[in-house]
């Protein structure tokens, strides 16, 4: 099981601002992962073209199981992950974004300022989160518990979550 989180900022790819994101996320999965899994974390700018190339190159060279970004989903004009998400995905996954939103809402009124979504390409999930800390930590509990079982959907590698930690959902059988 590989997953990739990749930071998707102009400024820490070119260490002008510190990437918290990738360590935060990486901090996250390894609390609630159970199984072995490889966390590569990456960091590239933002924009259509690298984000594409990059999501590219993670799931059909080096078969990352699941993508995870963080950054590139507000309004600003450099922000275009869930855009450059969307030419390399085969199925998009709209209810990640629409939850992650809602649970969002609930802590800051800008979520709605927030573009995030998920899709497959082969069999590697890819899931935009937001870029801040706090927001990675709130959406990632709420759409997790679905991932495992998408993940075993779409032939990609399995994981198990701690269920101390947090339960992933499974049909009985599956």
């Amino acid at each position: 099981m590989k997953i990739v989180a990749l930071t998707i900022s102009d400024r820490a790819s070119r260490g002008e601002y510190e990437d918290l994101s990738g360590p935060a996320m990486e901090a996250w999965l390894r609390k609630v992962i159970a199984s072995e899994c490889e966390i590569v974390r990456k960091i590239i700018p933002d924009g259509m073209q690298s984000v594409r190339d990059a999501l590219i190159a993670l799931c059909d060279e080096d078969g990352a199981d699941l993508v995870l970004t963080t950054g590139g989903t507000g309004p600003s004009p450099r922000d275009l992950t869930p855009e450059a998400m969307r030419e390399v995905i085969t199925m998009e996954l709209p209810g990640f974004g629409e939850l992650m939103r809602r649970v969002s809402f609930e802590e800051v009124p800008t979520a709605i300022l927030s573009r995030q979504t998920a899709g497959v390409r082969g069999r590697t999930l890819i899931i935009n989160v937001p870029g801040k800390p706090a927001a990675i930590d709130t959406c990632l509990t709420a759409v997790f518990p679905a991932v495992p079982y998408c993940l075993d959907l779409i032939g990609a590698g399995r994981i198990e979550t701690r269920d101390d930690v947090l339960k992933a959902f499974r049909p009985k059988g599956a």
